[in-house]
């Protein structure tokens, strides 16, 4: 199965979470909750995908490893 999609629109919302707490650490500017609220429904669904997302990409860790050993 390949899931080369589902990889990168987890790595996406990943690079999404990370921008926003660089600017959160940065500036003290949550982006995520100046564009949809804070902690409103919308904002507290995307934390959670974001979240997920991440959760998914610890596998990632495995495939790209023998990803890797199979191109060499």
């Amino acid at each position: 199965m390949n899931s080369k999609g589902l990889d990168y629109t987890a790595l996406t919302f990943v690079i999404i979470g990370a921008v926003n707490w660089g600017l959160v650490g940065l500036l003290k500017f949550d982006l995520i909750a100046f564009l949809f609220g804070n902690l409103s429904w919308l904002s507290r669904i995307i934390y959670i995908v974001i979240g997920v997302c991440g959760l998914y990409l610890i596998s990632a860790y495995g495939r790209f490893t023998d990803q890797n050993r199979e191109d060499a």
